[in-house]
């Protein structure tokens, strides 16, 4: 658990959700998600993990579960997410480094990562973290960003693009900010222990002359129905993918014991009024109004 964790993208302090969602002209954007995250989530389940979870737009999406545990490592993100969802023992909110998840193994029997792992730098240990929170058959929706989209493969023949579409490795075009190849990202759910099940493409007519031009109704149908051929072809800038956890998780916790150190790795937490402590290496971990933060080093 000592293992330095990559550099981490953080939205302190952002106005991300006001500026990019609800004042960005992204209606369009954020209905064929629902529309794919309706097609790809089980009916209900005990515990869903939201890695990235931000300022909560996508949580209310998961009603068939009992209970919620967004992760951002912002705080203030989280702090948006609590005044839109409120204070209630279904959403627990927590602070964390998503290379050092503060939970036991097996906690989760769903988890979704949306619009976050293109800013992972080491995506693949990202997805191992995952798959060691959730229940052996646990489902995983996960979204990222493909580099091998419609508009970079024109780009790139008409030699308007220096990078290749059609390599393995991620493309960095800002300074954490990731285009995955369709491919590698199946190789790391592989050899993470998941098996794919369904992948879906969305934000297919995302140009901005689309949106001025035809209504948003007829712009989120047309994208339903092409959705379906995401398991044929990945061309879109977004992709969707369903997978499930396709191995024994060793040495599960008791589903009474949520959370761990991330810092030693201890599965036990003592609780005081305004902290976690780990009974292992003492660490104290803060809960502030109703926030848990697992961040520190």
């Amino acid at each position: 658990m000592t293992q330095d964790s990559p550099p981490v993208c953080d939205y302190e302090g952002s106005d991300y959700q006001t500026r990019f969602w609800d004042e960005g002209n992204r209606e369009y954007e954020d209905a064929v998600e629902a529309i794919a995250l309706r097609r790809l989530l089980p009916a209900g389940g005990r515990r869903l993990l939201e890695l990235g979870a931000g300022a909560g737009r996508n949580t209310p999406r998961y009603a068939g579960f009992d209970q919620v545990v967004l992760v951002d490592f912002s705080r203030s993100q989280l702090q948006q997410a609590q005044a839109r969802l409120g204070k209630t023992e279904r959403y627990l909110y927590v602070a964390a480094d998503i290379y050092r998840l503060p939970f036991n193994p097996a906690q989760f029997d769903a988890a979704t990562m949306i619009r976050t792992l293109h800013h992972m730098a080491d995506a693949p240990r990202a997805i191992e973290q995952t798959g060691r929170a959730l229940q052996t058959g646990g489902v995983f929706i996960l979204e990222y960003a493909n580099k091998r989209h419609l508009k970079s493969i024109l780009r790139y023949i008409l030699g308007r693009q220096k990078w290749s579409p059609f390599t393995l490795e991620p493309e960095e075009f800002v300074a954490l900010n990731f285009d995955f190849h369709p491919k590698a990202v199946r190789s790391w759910l592989k050899g993470c222990g998941f098996a794919v099940e369904r992948q879906i493409t969305v934000s297919h007519f995302r140009a901005p002359l689309f949106k001025r031009v035809f209504p948003l109704k007829l712009l989120t149908g047309l994208d339903a129905l092409a959705q379906y051929t995401g398991n044929w072809w990945q061309l879109t800038p977004s992709v969707f993918v369903r997978a499930r956890l396709d191995r024994p998780v060793p040495d599960a916790a008791p589903v009474a014991s949520l959370f761990a150190c991330p810092a030693c790795g201890n599965a036990s937490l003592n609780e005081e009024p305004e902290a976690l402590v780990c009974s292992g290496c003492g660490r104290r971990w803060p809960v502030e109004d109703g926030i848990y933060d697992f961040r520190g080093k």
